[in-house]
């Protein structure tokens, strides 16, 4: 057998024993290829889009992180692919102290800053188990526009029942905020002088709240012994969108001579620094005019915008005898803020519950975040808006180089949060500030409630989440990014 007559029966055997190995082009459109999952797909996309994230997080933003340099070598090691989302990857760059920065989602982040709450009652429910040892659910607070407003409930009202059935059975079941939120509910409450109240009602889609829940001059004849007006302000969030609240407030304060403020602040988690700055100014002294109430430090790289933040009194700034600060666990942030900037130049005196404990404070990155994106987002449009950061960023002192203490500030006169009374001059912690403008000294607390009976269930069964501190905003001091750090 020659060489060519074997190489071709080779090829022929070949051939025998792969029939299908080599196909026409018309035959090779026939085979159907795999079927994709959408899901799939969808899912690797967002997986790139997050590490996309994380590497823009890392190179644009991280560099303004307070605890940068602390914490640089351990980040730098970290590889995107071992995270799945931004979030994940965001917190795990954390400094293991700190236990106040976050993100947000655009829509999140613009919901806050409109004053739009969803799908809501417009309330917050609260217990007062402090002092107390009372677990009924009493309403803490109302905004105007609450579905509940046109039944009449107030802050202090007790909610019995929801579907006639008590409303310990759902919190202990695990079941209270599923059923508080069912569209048409019965709701029964018992108002402020103990009388039953049954009513069927539905959340708002959205509810438009300001910053400002109460503003008020308490006269002479409104307590006993009080000789001169007194503003009462009940301050709920630092919003550089409703810096008007703040000014109608003065404007009325001025308008009736007041010397002496309640400032309440016993729920304000804090807020954008340019409502600290412009309360503050109303609210300092003439000789504090011009003068530092906070001293703003950055980390090691970006010290050189170290800055101090100065008073500057307006046409209906107060000239104080006095001013009084409710506070309490629920008070954080640019809350604490204006107490430490203002200790130097007034008498002060802090009543309520020890505060929450927030020295630092956030500026807010926006991303995408190249110039072009912040001339949109300058003149309002949002529209390209995907994430919003909030790293630690600075450390605030007042002008005396003093710190917020990181427990909160301890207060002069102690006082559990009296949630039986609608804000006025029964409530507890007003009346305390009202009776020490009298007669120059606190009264002592107050009686206990009629308590909610236990019975064999746990304390812990009967609890409800605290609808203050579990806020996306709770404890914030945040700034617009400088153009200088663009």
């Amino acid at each position: 057998m020659n060489k060519f007559f074997l190489i071709f029966s080779l090829a022929f055997s070949l051939c025998i024993a792969f029939p299908f190995s080599s196909c026409t082009d018309e035959e090779k459109e026939d085979i159907e290829e795999p079927e994709t999952d959408p899901k799939e797909v969808e899912r690797e996309k967002k997986l790139a889009a997050n590490r996309y994230y994380m590497k823009k997080y890392y190179e644009d933003y991280f560099p303004y992180y307070f605890w940068h340099d602390d914490v640089i070598h351990r980040v730098s090691s970290y590889k995107y692919e071992s995270y799945s989302t931004i979030e994940e990857y965001f917190y795990a760059t954390l400094f293991k102290d700190d236990r106040w920065s976050w993100m947000m989602t655009a829509d999140e982040y613009l919901s806050s800053e409109s004053g739009e709450k969803t799908g809501t009652y417009g309330v917050s429910l609260g217990q007062a188990i402090e002092y107390y040892n009372d677990y009924n659910i009493r309403i803490r607070y109302i905004y105007p526009g609450s579905p509940f407003e046109q039944y009449g409930v107030t802050r202090g009202w007790t909610l019995t029942h929801l579907d006639s059935v008590p409303v310990m059975e759902y919190v202990a079941s695990g079941m209270f905020e599923r059923a508080f939120y069912k569209e048409n509910q019965l709701y029964t409450f018992k108002d402020l002088k103990g009388e039953s109240h049954s009513f069927r009602s539905s959340p708002l889609s959205t509810l438009s709240v300001r910053s400002s829940l109460k503003a008020d001059v308490i006269e002479p004849g409104d307590y006993p012994g009080l000789t001169e007006p007194v503003g009462y302000f009940l301050y709920m969030s630092y919003k550089a969108g409703f810096l008007d609240d703040i000014d109608n407030a003065f404007a009325l304060f001025k308008e009736a001579g007041v010397k002496k403020v309640i400032l309440d602040l016993r729920y304000n988690g804090g807020g954008d620094g340019r409502a600290s700055d412009l309360l503050v100014s109303y609210l300092a002294p003439e000789p504090a005019d011009n003068m530092v109430y906070k001293r703003t430090i950055h980390n090691r790289e970006l010290s050189i915008y170290n800055s101090n933040d100065t008073i500057h009194r307006k046409p209906n700034s107060l000239d104080l005898d006095a001013l009084y600060v409710i506070g309490g666990s629920g008070t954080a942030s640019a809350s604490e803020v204006t107490i430490n900037g203002l200790k130097p130049y007034l008498d002060l005196y802090l009543v309520g519950d020890t505060t929450y404990g927030k020295p630092n404070g956030m500026y807010v990155l926006l991303y995408p975040g190249e110039d072009e994106d912040y001339a949109r987002y300058d003149v309002g449009d949002y529209s390209n808006l995907k994430l919003v950061y909030l790293p630690i960023a600075f450390f605030s002192k007042n002008s005396l180089d003093e710190s917020i203490p990181y427990k909160g500030f301890i207060p002069d006169n102690y006082r559990p949060d009296d949630i039986k009374h609608d804000f006025g001059v029964e409530e507890d912690n007003i009346k305390a500030c009202l009776e020490h403008m009298v007669n120059g000294s606190f009264p002592a607390l107050p009686g206990l409630f009629s308590t909610q009976m236990k019975g064999s269930v746990s304390e812990r069964q009967l609890q409800i989440p605290d609808d203050i501190i579990t806020s996306p905003l709770y404890g914030s001091t945040l700034l617009p990014l400088p153009k200088e750090l663009r």
